[in-house]
């Protein structure tokens, strides 16, 4: 089993509804209807959406992990509550669909400090839960590909791409061509615009499971942000 620390909005949030419709699944309890978007329909969609529709629809602020032996989920559940009755909301952003690496996903429209003040807050903080990579674990990172720092970052903390290196995302398809890529873009501009009308609230933190590899992450905690604490931007 593992566990991450995400952001996603409520259930009932457009955006979130929205995601569902392109993904064809939900990290919340209830089915999605098949639905064709752009022309294209849930089929044609398996291929191109396969890794983001198994995780769910989410922005990473911790990445998965295994709970250390010492610590049980209960012991994760009772943290994430005081990290909420304590961390303050980050300023709300607006997202916009990008083309990010090879993939296609909705980023900040603008520098976002608050955003990347509470995933490193979430990356500290959640820490002592984490077990140590496995060799295997690190060798799915490509470790070879990684910057100094992002080597540094994945054996230090567990993922590459933390702090200096965060880049919040919420992805939305797998690894694309250029063409591909070019003619998917103004599609989900579209399917997204009426969501995307509005900055989106920074003030929850979900808390995900994979109960086995493999296995589709569902949400199984939405921690709302109450505290006072400084988010640190």
């Amino acid at each position: 089993m593992r566990h991450a620390l995400y952001f996603t909005p409520p259930a009932d949030h457009p955006l979130v509804l929205a995601a569902e419709r392109w993904l064809g699944r939900s990290v919340f309890p209830r089915d999605v209807p098949a639905e064709t978007i752009g022309g294209g329909t849930p089929d044609e969609r398996e291929t191109l959406t396969a890794d983001p529709r198994r995780y769910g629809f989410h922005g990473t602020l911790k990445a998965p992990f295994r709970l250390v032996p010492q610590a049980m989920p209960a012991d994760l559940h009772a943290a994430l509550e005081a990290f909420g009755a304590e961390r303050a909301a980050a300023p709300a952003v607006r997202l916009r669909v990008s083309s990010l690496g090879g993939f296609l996903a909705l980023t900040p429209a603008a520098p976002a400090p608050g955003l990347d003040a509470l995933a490193g807050d979430v990356v500290r903080r959640f820490e002592p839960f984490r077990a140590a990579l496995s060799d295997e674990e690190i060798a799915r990172r490509n470790p070879e590909s990684l910057t100094d720092a992002q080597r540094e970052n994945l054996e230090k903390w567990g993922y590459p791409y933390v702090f200096a290196a965060f880049r919040f995302h919420m992805t939305l398809t797998g690894r694309l061509d250029d063409a591909e890529a070019a003619r998917l873009l103004p599609i989900l501009e579209a399917h997204f615009a009426e969501a995307l009308a509005e900055p989106v609230e920074l003030d929850r933190v979900a808390l995900f499971e994979e109960p086995e590899r493999g296995r589709p992450f569902t949400c199984i905690r939405l921690e709302r942000l109450t505290g006072a604490a400084p988010d640190n931007q």
